[in-house]
């Protein structure tokens, strides 16, 4: 029973000497601080005041414009439905899908595998900022040779469209 008393004394002090815990929104570790008070003589105050109020001023004359441009839900999914079902060979779709998926997680963990190797990352890069320059010089830089890389692209699309 002494034993009891003395812990329920002891809490009591204890108790007592904690400061009250401030509900706050914050959810910091750091201790509350009072706001800082500015003065307001100086020209940095007074040009955050105008600045705020700028944008307060600014925010009020934004206006809506009066066509809607928010994406309507039903009409999208019901335009996935309908190329959905036009599609014949549904089970090749998902193959390439999934494939595609596989493809990308692949290489994500082979980049990651090179980006660990000490020294790699940084020769890559050089080898990529010497191709850039190459290109830049061979296809950009002369007028005939943007002519030529332009009528390259125009026979890549027709092969890959199938019309050539």
């Amino acid at each position: 029973m002494a034993a009891a008393s003395t812990s329920m004394a002891a809490t009591a002090v204890f108790t007592s000497r904690i400061p009250p815990v401030r509900s706050t929104t914050n959810c910091s570790a750091l201790p509350y601080l009072p706001p800082r008070v500015l003065s307001t003589s100086s020209a940095f105050s007074t040009s955050v005041k105008q600045l705020s109020e700028s944008r307060r001023t600014a925010l009020l004359r934004v206006k809506a414009s009066e066509e809607s441009s928010s994406l309507d839900t039903s009409e999208l999914v019901s335009d996935l439905k309908e190329k959905w079902d036009a599609v014949e060979n549904k089970s090749t779709v998902i193959l390439y899908g999934g494939g595609a998926i596989v493809a990308v997680w692949l290489a994500s963990i082979l980049v990651g595998a090179i980006n660990s190797v000490p020294l790699l990352p940084k020769i890559l890069e050089l080898v990529g900022l010497g191709y850039t320059g190459w290109f830049v010089y061979r296809y950009l830089l002369f007028k005939s040779s943007r002519k030529e890389l332009v009528s390259d692209i125009e026979t890549l699309k027709k092969k890959i469209a199938g019309t050539e």
